[in-house]
């Protein structure tokens, strides 16, 4: 839901102005260097892009999800990278909060998440708990008014910035499924907390992830969000919302890849005229485009409903597995469309490529999307 329509149209605009001015210029050298720039995170705490989700009563913009995806688009025509760094903040490290947090907890946190004081990251994957989250190991053991956590939490994004770690363990060791699991707030320098190397990542250099191992890391009870035994589904409302986000992500880099390629599709030339002339050329070009615009109805359509109160548990998955499997076709098609160019660093479609592939295996890979999606229609038979 739009609730302004004029407002948004503004600060649309001033995002595709910062995207353009600031970002795109400095894509090269941000993956060379594996960094964003410290004056360009600044700048994106200027906008309150770090809380576009946050309600406005804890210093965020509040945005609808609607509102959400709409910046998304705009935001993601620069490498995926960017939107990694407000990412966390904007969708799972501040989301469990909003849901479940106490009035204590959010008045301590929410605020710090807005602003991008600090950063906020979701540690729920486990070297032998990825797709299957609720077989983790990590435990949280209750000691009088405290919990001593131990585990390895893995492939944790952002968590070489954080200063928040929203942590999955298992609370109850006799529940051996999702209902022994709980959630619980944990700052980085808590005792206990350490991080493993940085990952060497096939694509979005800039954006960073390690292990996050916890070693009797011992926390007041006070940080527990909400109950005992409910941060499995704390976990899974919170990416009904971040999947359809993703999918939002997705759409944004297609169209960014998109345009990139007919601007090289009007400019090579080949056979004595440029090759977006040719047919098979245009044929790539044409389903690039259709898949891309399906996606983003996808995306606004799931949004909206959310906006209405619906669960959209089986329209976030179908638009994570939609968007994130159509944008790596797109990615195939803008390097197949510059030829041997599309495999160099010259243009931005070799590394929007690599970037790309992250998508289909992150919150939830395209096979567990499908398992959701088909569970669901049974249910729902």
């Amino acid at each position: 839901m739009v609730r302004d329509e004029e407002t948004l149209n503004v600060m649309l605009e001033t995002v595709s102005r910062f995207v353009k001015e600031q970002l795109i210029p400095i894509e090269e050298d941000v993956s060379r260097t594996d960094a964003i720039p410290d004056e360009i995170v600044d700048q994106m705490r200027e906008l309150g892009l770090f809380g576009l989700s946050i309600p406005e009563d804890y210093g965020g913009l509040g945005l609808t999800l609607e509102e959400e995806v709409n910046v998304i688009f705009e935001l993601c025509h620069a490498s995926p990278v960017f939107r990694s760094m407000i990412g966390t903040n904007v969708g799972i490290g501040s989301l469990g909060i909003v849901i479940a947090g106490t009035e204590e907890q959010k008045q301590k946190y929410l605020p710090k998440l807005a602003s991008g004081e600090i950063i906020a990251s979701f540690a729920l994957t486990e070297p032998d708990a990825g797709s299957d989250a609720a077989s983790l190991r990590t435990t949280a053991r209750r000691d009088g008014n405290s919990y001593v956590i131990n585990g390895v939490k893995r492939f944790i994004t952002n968590a070489p910035e954080a200063g928040l770690f929203t942590v999955f363990a298992r609370t109850n060791a006799e529940e051996k499924g999702a209902r022994g699991v709980s959630a619980l707030l944990v700052e980085r320098d808590t005792p206990g907390v350490s991080l493993g190397k940085n990952e060497k990542k096939m694509g979005q250099q800039g954006g960073h992830v390690c292990d996050v191992i916890f070693d009797d890391c011992r926390v007041p009870a006070s940080c527990l969000l909400g109950k005992e035994g409910t941060g499995f589904k704390t976990a899974m409302k919170i990416l009904d919302k971040s999947r359809t986000h993703i999918a939002s992500v997705c759409v944004g880099a297609a169209e960014r890849i998109i345009e990139e390629s007919v601007r090289y599709a009007a400019e090579r030339k080949q056979f004595g005229k440029v090759i977006g002339e040719f047919q098979l050329i245009q044929a790539m070009l044409a389903d690039s485009k259709a898949e891309a615009y399906a996606a983003r109805c996808m995306v606004l359509d799931a949004a909206r409903k959310y906006d209405e109160g619906k669960k959209i548990t089986t329209e976030s998955s179908c638009c994570k597995l939609f968007a994130s499997e159509m944008v790596c076709r797109v990615a195939d098609r803008g390097v197949q469309i510059h030829g041997g160019y599309g495999y160099t660093h010259e243009y931005a479609v070799e590394r929007f490529y690599r970037d790309m592939r992250l998508f289909r295996v992150f919150e939830g890979t395209s096979q567990i999307q499908q398992l959701i999606i088909a569970r669901n229609m049974l249910k729902e038979l």
